[in-house]
């Protein structure tokens, strides 16, 4: 059995809030308050050009394969790429942007058939896993963390788990 006080309650309508400037139900959408006729402040048909002038800067002058964005945040990782001639969507790269290397963690390629390869993590701490093969470092997305490429002793970015694009 319910209190009479609150189905009167139930009947009413709400109450502003304190704070509150109106009844919530008297809002109008933020649709009806846009002028379409004005274009935005934000707009910049020339953007597109003055993007594309930095990115030529940066370069160099050099040509790129991809330009490389992480997966997860689609932050840019690297305008300087080479694609791999074999695997099509692995990468090498030697100027990054927003990676973060963890030089803690230490890869190593595992064995087995050449086809099979694999890099896997090993413990530093064991005397057995210093010099068997390359070593290789994790790196991840400065943004994030997202691991989206290993680096080796030669200072090559090798990246695998990135969305490329036309450059």
């Amino acid at each position: 059995m319910e209190p009479e006080s609150s189905k009167e309650a139930a009947k009413q309508p709400m109450e502003a809030e304190a704070g509150d400037p109106e009844d919530p139900r008297d809002l109008v959408s933020s649709d009806d308050e846009i002028d379409y006729s004005v274009e935005p402040e934000f707009y910049d048909p020339a953007i597109d050009d003055v993007d594309e002038r930095w990115a030529h800067k940066q370069r160099k002058g050099r040509t790129s394969d991809a330009v490389l964005s992480c997966p997860a945040c689609f932050t840019t990782l690297c305008l300087d790429s080479q694609r791999h001639e074999k695997y099509v969507n692995q990468y090498r790269a030697m100027f990054v942007s927003n990676c973060k290397v963890k030089t803690d963690q230490i890869l190593r390629e595992g064995k087995g058939k050449r086809r099979n390869r694999r890099v896997t993590a090993v413990d530093s701490t064991r005397p057995e896993a210093e010099n068997k093969g390359p070593v290789f470092h994790p790196v991840c997305c400065e943004v994030c963390s997202t691991e989206v490429a290993v680096f080796d002793e030669d200072e090559v970015y090798h990246f695998f788990n990135v969305i490329p694009s036309n450059s």
